[in-house]
């Protein structure tokens, strides 16, 4: 009996030893269970941050969105854009952005619709001209006609250039032609027999020769011809070459802040060519002002035949009063203011001498004076003045 009791003792130990055992192993779940309790709380406090983070990072993102136009850095290209400055430097372009505004401001002159009629007819013109004076295939195109102060021109004018200086005698004034270097040795090239399909050569650091010269003369001795024939209509004059410069100092014809019309022209001759700049001041064109300020009726420049008839008809029929003096006589200013009444003033004339009649203050006829019924008359025998 004391035996099983013994077993039974050590039993009931073990198994107080395994309950033992399983409350530590209990108590280590537990501790375990804390611990992730803490690292679940502690991921929770993470994602709670990061959520945030979140937020802020949307909240960024979208004032960043809101504040994109002015956080976005414009490049070089916008920014030329924006000033209007022109990068390739050959000028064909109209001004824009901050550019066009200044000089809007600056230059701002009537526009002359029968200017740009009369160098439509000098392009047709110097076509027909330039190809006799070259005996090549020559084409011209008018660019542009703008409004520039004359010294902005100046100081603009690509070097080596040469400039022609010609006045127009019935205007009595000046204007500038300018040739660019390219033109000029294209010029010099064909009229000398280059070769076609090469470009004309030229040679830096050297002024130009008396031959260059002297061609380049000659042609614009053609332009100025052709300019003639197109002012020819609206207002005959006469445009003749002064002399030739190389630099734009010697070409002055008017104060730097006078404003001008200036006039591009371009003339290619098949692979080869250059532009020409015509400069006409205000001041040159303010005779004919009136005559380019009216409108293109046709190729009569502005002129309305209808209208011509309608007045000439009106005209014809009009009433004018005609004078007949038998005679004149010369006195001084003391003898008139002598005169009294009853006074005789005497007269060489003689009922032979001849009667003149005159309208405005014109003579116009004379004839013999006589009588018609009740009524003095003067039979005409002469004309004073042709008629019609």
């Amino acid at each position: 009996m004391s035996d099983q009791d013994d077993e039974m003792d050590m039993a009931a130990a073990m198994a107080a030893e395994g309950d033992d055992e399983m409350d530590m192993a209990a108590a280590m779940a537990a501790e375990d269970g804390g611990d992730d309790d803490m690292a679940a709380a502690m991921a929770g406090e993470d994602d709670m941050a990061a959520a945030m983070a979140g937020d802020d990072d949307e909240e960024g993102a979208s004032a960043a969105s809101m504040s994109g136009h002015s956080t976005r850095v414009l490049n070089q290209d916008e920014i030329d854009s924006l000033l209007g400055f022109d990068m390739d430097g050959n000028g064909d372009s109209e001004n824009s952005g901050i550019k066009a505004i200044i000089n809007s401001a600056l230059v701002n002159y009537e526009r002359l619709p029968m200017l740009e009629v009369v160098f439509d007819r000098l392009v047709r013109m110097m076509t027909t001209s330039l190809r006799n004076f070259t005996s090549d295939n020559v084409e011209v195109s008018l660019d542009n006609i703008t409004s520039i102060r004359f010294g902005d021109y100046l100081n603009s004018i690509p070097l080596p250039a040469i400039l022609s200086v010609f006045r127009a005698e019935e205007w009595d004034n000046y204007g500038l032609i300018m040739v660019e270097s390219s033109l000029i040795y294209s010029i010099v090239d064909v009229l000398l027999g280059g070769r076609r399909g090469t470009a004309a050569m030229r040679i830096e650091g050297r002024p130009y020769t008396t031959i260059e010269r002297n061609l380049v003369e000659r042609m614009v001795s053609v332009i100025l011809n052709d300019m003639t024939g197109a002012f020819e209509p609206l207002s005959p004059v006469n445009f003749r070459h002064e002399r030739i410069e190389t630099n734009p100092r010697f070409a002055t014809i008017a104060r730097p802040a006078n404003a001008a019309i200036l006039i591009k022209l371009r003339i290619d001759m098949e692979d080869r060519g250059g532009r020409i700049e015509m400069l006409l001041p205000y001041a040159t064109l303010e005779p004919v002002r009136e005559l380019l300020l009216q409108m293109f009726m046709g190729e009569k420049f502005g002129r309305d035949s209808i209208w011509e008839n309608h007045l000439a008809t009106e005209l014809w029929s009009t009433e004018v009063d005609i004078q007949a003096v038998l005679d004149e006589k010369q006195m001084s200013l003391n003898d008139v203011l002598k005169l009294r009444i009853g006074d005789t003033v005497m007269f060489n004339a003689s009922p032979q001498s001849p009667t003149t009649l005159r309208c405005g203050g014109i003579s116009m006829v004379s004839g013999k004076m006589g009588r018609s019924g009740q009524n003095i008359a003067v039979k005409v025998d002469k004309l004073l003045r042709t008629l019609g």
